[in-house]
């Protein structure tokens, strides 16, 4: 079976993938119902990040418009434990104005694209881990770390310890290779403010790739 891997951009240099690659975006739900018609696509799996909501209900609309079976590929989110001192909030708004009014080192572990609504709260001083350099992140205090994922216990206890961190701020994107922050928030005491996941338009969804190949060569079994 033929496949095509499409990103969408915002990283500059993405991992390599085993399949042809395509970068950027389709041009809304009308810009991929064309896509998906001109290449004959038979499958959709949705792997994006659980916080790119407008790109899923996009692929849900479109498979409903063309009729082609939808799947996606979805990791649990994270949950709490002993020892943990989590504040929910449902968005990036929210956390801006959760944050404490006495001034703080704050990890911002939310990728680049929200980083600058926190300019809001400038009496803060802000460590940001980016996967690329170069970014202007119009934060007046912000140390910056270039390091890509997954990441280790040791590393992010080191990296907050370093930095004197007071809290953290995490999306709730859930999986293995970015929970050490939590792990490490955790063992030195600190509160983290965590994001909750955008809803999602319904879809069917499994949390493996193993369960994505075996609905590709028999993608009744899941109802689909």
């Amino acid at each position: 079976m033929d496949g095509v891997y499409s990103y969408a951009g915002r990283t500059e240099a993405p991992l390599p993938q085993p399949l042809p690659t395509r970068v950027g975006g389709f041009g809304g739900i009308s810009g991929l119902v064309r896509y998906l018609r001109a290449e004959a696509v038979s499958h959709v799996v949705d792997a994006t990040h659980p916080f790119a909501a407008q790109m899923s209900a996009n692929a849900v609309a479109a498979c409903a418009e063309t009729g082609i079976p939808l799947l996606a590929l979805e990791r649990l989110p994270w949950a709490p434990t002993d020892g943990d001192q989590w504040q929910h909030v449902p968005d990036i708004a929210s956390a801006v104005v959760a944050l404490p009014d006495a001034p703080m080192r704050i990890f911002l572990a939310i990728g680049r694209q929200n980083v600058e609504e926190f300019s809001a709260r400038p009496e803060h001083q802000y460590l940001v881990r980016l996967v690329d350099a170069g970014a202007n992140l119009m934060l007046p205090e912000a140390e910056v770390v270039i390091s890509r994922g997954p990441f280790t216990l040791e590393g992010d206890l080191a990296l907050l310890t370093a930095h004197r961190i007071q809290m953290v701020v995490s999306k709730n994107s859930g999986g293995s290779g970015a929970a050490a922050k939590l792990e490490a928030a955790r063992a030195l005491k600190l509160p983290v403010l965590i994001i909750d996941r955008p809803v999602v338009p319904e879809r069917t969804r499994v949390q493996t790739v193993a369960e994505v190949l075996a609905w590709l060569a028999h993608p009744a079994n899941l109802g689909v």
